[in-house]
């Protein structure tokens, strides 16, 4: 087309710019009194304000249709170094909201319902469809072709022993017990089942070192620290039926106060570890020392280790639900959790 075209310029600033559109560029167009005049061939031309300009669509083949709002990798030159870190921690929404669905399946000890699993996680049918069909071709989840419902494929599997086999629940446990005592400020030790029973082989000492002469490499009683009865409780009795015998005869003849007379006496205190899921002595063993161990149970659901905290009694916390034995409790779950067990059956 050739001729000469006119608009009206907007007469309100810089908001009001104009543009031409030749093929894919836009181009300033600059008024001429209150006409703007073009003297060249067009083959197509369109003259708006910016913001009127219509957008393309955004095509999946299109490597730019991604917006930089929406990109981890994009940052703009001019943004604080903290909103480009930002951007980076803020990972793919809809990765973590697939992956509702396999928590869902990982809790669930039998195969579900396309209804049930998508109800469970919180999402549609539909949208729970999409992402099972992608997890399926990964292998993460397997779809009964009878029933249709859906369990954990065998990637899922794979994962899991993989992680199972790299995972060492003593260098974890040192771990995690850095920063309980840290926070509690309380003497915190990990116990395993050694040749000879119940045996301390980790020790972090708090600011204020408990008055306990134990160390690395120390056999506890069964019987007279809250280590012992820990693994008392929850071992087979065919591991520790000696040691008890030996350490039950021993206490019949002291006259150290508390201490069992009887397998009677002893099954009552392992049925309480049992039934707090803990173990606790009062200056038992060392007198004004308290102390308490939880249990760190592996994928089998065995005791695998102990945590244990003591601190002297007036400044340590006794009480089953106080703060001491919650804090430990919640670092022993943890733990548990990263070793594979589930309080659930599978």
């Amino acid at each position: 087309m050739e001729g000469i075209y006119s608009t009206m310029v907007n007469p309100r600033g810089p908001s009001g710019a104009l543009f031409v559109v030749v093929g894919d560029c836009a181009l300033p167009v600059v008024p001429i009194a209150s006409f703007i005049i073009f003297h060249r061939p067009l083959s197509f031309f369109a003259v708006m304000p910016p913001s009127a300009r219509p957008s393309l669509p955004a095509t999946d083949d299109d490597p730019s249709a991604t917006s930089p709002l929406n990109a981890a990798d994009d940052t703009d030159a001019d943004e604080p170094a903290e909103a480009g870190e930002e951007k980076l921690r803020s990972g793919i929404q809809s990765i973590e909201v697939g992956f509702r669905l396999l928590e869902v399946l990982t809790n669930e000890p039998r195969a579900m319902m396309l209804r049930d699993l998508a109800q469970r996680a919180g999402m549609s049918p539909a949208k729970a469809h999409r992402y099972l069909v992608s997890f399926q071709r990964l292998g993460v989840v397997a779809q009964d072709p009878v029933s249709g419902r859906y369990e954990l494929g065998g990637f899922a599997l794979q994962l899991g022993l993989a992680r199972l086999a790299r995972v060492d629940g003593v260098k974890l446990a040192r771990i995690a017990l850095a920063q309980l005592r840290d926070q509690l400020d309380l003497t915190v030790g990990i116990a395993v089942w050694g040749n000879q029973g119940p045996t301390v082989v980790h020790w972090m000492e708090s600011s204020y070192p408990a008055k306990a002469s134990l160390k690395l490499g120390d056999v506890m009683p069964l019987l007279g620290s809250a280590t012992g009865l820990l693994f008392a409780a929850y071992l087979p009795r065919s591991r520790t039926a000696a040691m008890l015998e030996r350490e039950l005869a021993d206490a019949r003849r002291s006259s150290l106060p508390g201490a069992p007379r009887s397998i009677g006496d002893v099954e009552r205190l392992l049925d309480e570890v049992r039934e707090h899921r803990a173990a606790r002595v009062e200056g038992m063993l060392l007198p004004t020392i308290h102390a308490f161990c939880m249990p760190v149970f592996d994928s089998t659901g065995d005791l695998a280790l102990g945590l244990i905290a003591l601190g002297h009694e007036g400044a340590f916390d006794i009480a089953w639900d106080g703060a001491v034995a919650t804090a430990l409790r919640e670092c022993a779950d943890k733990l548990s959790y990263e070793l594979g067990h589930s309080a659930q059956p599978r």
